[in-house]
């Protein structure tokens, strides 16, 4: 008797037929027969998995696209600032494999700005990306006087630097590369950094620190 295949696999197989199939002519070529040719999976067989329209196949492989980029930043750095680079980093398309799942979700993206049910799941998408640009600078100028307005700007000129990695990429016929992309990011934090006065806790206990150092010679 044949062995009877994963269903978990076949979908997954399926996802990526639809992402290659989109890096390679947009995502308004995704058929029921080009994600067939692609398989080597009968309709049928992709219909018992999916249903009888592409509409589910293309809405699974969202989701794999979204998932696959939230993995990519699972390992990062305990220092605050240089876990955002990483997560930038990681969010860059910076393989092959990741530019062209890159182009897919870039299309999927212009596809929902007219497609209400496509734009519920990218917007809750975005929104979460940028709440966690937001935890992570408020961590990372931890020790820089900063108010929640001043804050909330700069979350969204990080989130706007992950967004020109993404839309830039997919016009590139190559990788950005991610030594100019950690750079590029280091020297943005740094300048932001560089541009914020310390926090009043930093400088009371700078001045502690001196005072108490003062006083320790005093008894020599």
């Amino acid at each position: 008797m044949p062995k009877r295949a994963d269903p978990d696999i076949r979908r997954e197989q399926v996802a990526d037929a639809v992402i290659e199939e989109i890096a390679a002519h947009g995502i308004r070529s995704v058929t029921l027969a080009r994600i067939s040719a692609r398989t080597g999976l009968a309709i049928g067989s992709i219909r018992h998995y999916f249903g009888d329209t592409v509409r589910e196949v293309m809405r699974f492989t969202l989701g794999v696209l979204l998932q696959r980029a939230a993995r990519r930043a699972e390992t990062m750095s305990d220092d605050p600032v240089a876990r955002i680079v990483d997560v930038i980093a990681f969010a860059a398309p910076t393989t092959e494999q990741e530019r062209r799942e890159n182009i897919a979700l870039v299309e999927y993206r212009v596809l929902a700005r007219t497609d209400p049910e496509l734009a519920a799941d990218v917007a809750a998408t975005s929104l979460a990306g940028a709440e966690v640009f937001l935890s992570l600078l408020r961590d990372a100028l931890a020790d820089r006087s900063v108010d929640e307005e001043a804050l909330h700007r700069e979350a969204l000129l990080l989130f706007a630097l992950v967004e020109g990695f993404s839309f830039s990429s997919a016009l590139f016929s190559a990788p950005l590369r991610e030594a100019d992309v950690r750079t590029i990011v280091t020297a943005a934090l740094q300048r932001l950094r560089d541009a914020l006065p310390p926090s009043s806790e930093v400088v009371e206990g700078a001045a502690g620190t001196a005072e108490a150092t003062e006083e320790s010679r005093s008894h020599r």
